[in-house]
């Protein structure tokens, strides 16, 4: 339900919001290409201090959620959901408003004009004022909010978030935006009103006050506490990330904006503030996962699919928008960079019944993985997350896409000949991704084009279908290893496996299960209707209209998943690729051999139930 002054204006307008700008642009071009006349050029700055606004919340977000540097403070432990990633997707709005708030001011008060590029003097005015009316004001205000109608038509969406980030900051209604708008004002007209404000201090004040706002909704104890202990005074006038983190679980307390001053002198002050911040500041033990599964990058842009770089995009499947497209270039000395320094990293993680799992990354793109030279490399890479997931005492590690391709290192063969005493269990988790694509098909079916055929899971797929006594046309030009599957097939069924090395011989059937990326002039010999299941990454384009085209093999994770706020590459939310689910039906069965190198195709069914047994889900 909608109040007074709940809802942003420009709320129906969604990401075309970005275009209420479009003036400001024009103002700010005309005047610095065309010699436009403006007092101070105040539109170009507007929209710079915008700009540097973002940068400060893109700071504050990637080192948040940037695991390595942030795990061992984390105030709350559990991670934001899927509905908090939502209810907070507008955070920015505040700063429209409060570009449209600063333009109107600048054009109605004369005295807010042509101000000096710095005025060191006016440093005091802005300092009374701020520690002064406007701290004073937001405290009463925030209080004012708490109360019972308040509270519920407006400061409850603020409120809502169950863990803080960032963008929480941000969020909240209209009506208190206008009034937070009208707090951070105080210090700047009035200091201009005095003949002290400056151009130079505008950019300061709202740069820092940003800057504070986000550290005390990053849920990361960054402020050091022998800060407080060296200069005992300072707790009064600065609140730490912990500090504010308590108003948000104990919400009758710590209303400050900056100070814990006016909490003291309102008897608002949490008891536990400071033996929270001293616990914090320490730094926490970090938590073992029981579950770990080891992806890789798979192209540029989709690096940017990561939660601390575009937090909000990583929560929804990731795909090509306009906004990537520049920043292609931006990434490639990046890329470059990780191949010569960087180790595997730990990108997101959530929990299942009570077990941390999550996922590393190797810092390497799809495309390094078929350079000769760079693959011992990568192994290397593998071998070293393994041993440190062994060392923690992870008990499951399940290798992704082509950390498990067969000529890298024969399905994670490899690793298990090469580290005979791991207690760590190595998993490629394909036994399930082999069982999804299975249960996928048409239970009518009688005959399938089948390519990637001579793959472990073509193979798997080939064998289980012949048993079946379904046809399967395994395109290979290799009869040699077309002929080492066939004879695995018991020889009453090794009829119904037949070799095809040309695309045109599918023409006429209806069931293509693809296991190698094709284009069009491959996927023109599809017959009408004919639907296209896959098991490649990255996943085919899907260029026939009277087509239809299956997604990457995967299964929606069982409804008590927690902490779960990033999509995985394509997948829709809470769901995974297939041998991720089974990487962690592995952990949870606690299964004790290793799977690796060729499915057991007697296996297959066996591990369905007991996905479907945990509350796995097909994908819908």
């Amino acid at each position: 339900m909608s109040f007074f002054l709940s809802d942003w204006p420009w709320a129906y307008l969604g990401t075309l919001k970005y275009a209420l700008y479009g003036p400001l642009v024009a103002k700010a071009v005309h005047t610095n290409l065309y010699g436009g006349n403006e007092a101070d050029n105040w539109c170009f700055h507007i929209l710079l201090l915008t700009f540097l606004r973002y940068v400060i919340y893109q700071l504050w977000a990637t080192y948040s959620n940037m695991y390595c540097l942030s795990a061992k403070y984390k105030i709350c432990k559990k991670d934001a959901e899927f509905d908090q990633m939502d209810r907070e997707w507008d955070w920015d709005n505040f700063l429209l408003l409060q570009a449209f708030m600063a333009t109107a001011a600048h054009h109605f008060l004369p005295f807010f004009r042509d101000m000096p590029a710095w005025n060191a003097g006016g440093f005091i005015f802005f300092a009374i004022l701020h520690m002064g009316p406007a701290e004073a004001l937001y405290y009463w205000a925030h209080r004012a909010f708490h109360k019972d109608i308040l509270f519920q038509r407006y400061h409850s969406l603020h409120h809502a978030a169950i863990v803080l980030q960032p963008q929480t900051a941000g969020t909240a209604t209209f009506l208190e935006h206008i009034g937070l708008t009208i707090i951070m004002a105080v210090p700047m007209v009035g200091a201009s009103w005095m003949g002290g404000a400056s151009m130079g201090m505008i950019y300061l004040y709202c740069l820092l006050f940003d800057f504070l706002r986000y550290m005390g909704h990053s849920n990361v104890e960054i402020v050091p506490e022998t800060i407080f202990r060296w200069l005992p005074p300072l707790k009064y006038l600065i609140y730490t990330p912990s500090y504010h983190t308590l108003h948000h679980t104990e919400m009758d307390t710590n209303f400050c904006l900056f100070m814990p001053l006016y909490d003291y002198l309102g008897k608002t002050i949490n008891s536990k503030s400071w033996d929270l911040h001293r616990s914090m500041s320490a730094g926490q033990v970090e938590e073992v996962p029981d579950y770990v599964f080891l992806a890789h990058i798979v192209d540029v842009l989709s690096s940017l699919h990561v939660r601390f770089l575009l937090r909000g995009f990583c929560s929804t499947p990731f795909a090509t928008w306009w906004f990537l497209l520049p920043l292609w270039p931006v990434v490639i000395p990046f890329a470059l960079a990780m191949w010569v320094w960087a180790k595997p990293f730990v990108n997101t993680g959530h929990r299942l019944k009570g077990r941390l799992h999550q996922t590393w990354i190797v810092p390497r793109f799809g495309f390094q993985y078929f350079i000769p030279f760079a693959q011992e490399g990568i192994n290397n890479l593998i071998q070293d997350a393994i041993l440190s997931a062994d060392k923690m005492g992870v008990k499951v590690i399940s290798l992704a896409a082509l950390n498990k391709n067969e000529a890298l290192n024969g399905g994670g063969t490899l690793f298990v000949k090469r580290l005979p005493n791991l207690r760590v269990r190595v998993v490629h988790g394909n036994t399930l991704t082999a069982a999804v694509i299975l249960n996928e098909l048409n239970p009518a079916v009688k005959e399938v084009f089948l390519t990637g055929a001579t793959s472990k899971l073509g193979r798997a797929i080939a064998l289980y279908l012949c048993k079946k006594r379904i046809r399967v046309m395994m395109l290979t030009c290799s009869e040699e290893r077309f002929k080492s599957i066939q004879s695995e097939a018991p020889p009453e069924f090794q009829n119904f496996l037949v070799q095809v090395t040309k695309y045109q011989v599918a023409q006429n059937c209806k069931t293509w299960i693809v296991g190698k990326w094709i284009a069009y002039k491959e996927q023109k010999w599809a017959p009408v209707g004919c639907h296209l299941h896959q098991f490649v990454v990255p996943p085919i384009f899907e260029l026939r209209k009277d087509c239809t085209y299956g997604k990457l093999a995967g299964m929606q994770l069982p409804d008590a998943v927690e902490g779960l706020s990033t999509c995985e590459y394509t997948m829709p939310r809470r769901c995974v690729h297939a041998c991720h689910a089974g990487g962690i039906l592995h952990s949870l069965e606690g299964w004790d051999h290793h799977e690796v190198g060729a499915i057991d195709v007697n296996k297959i069914d066996m591990v369905w139930e007991a996905a479907l047994k945990h509350g796995f889900k097909p994908m819908k």
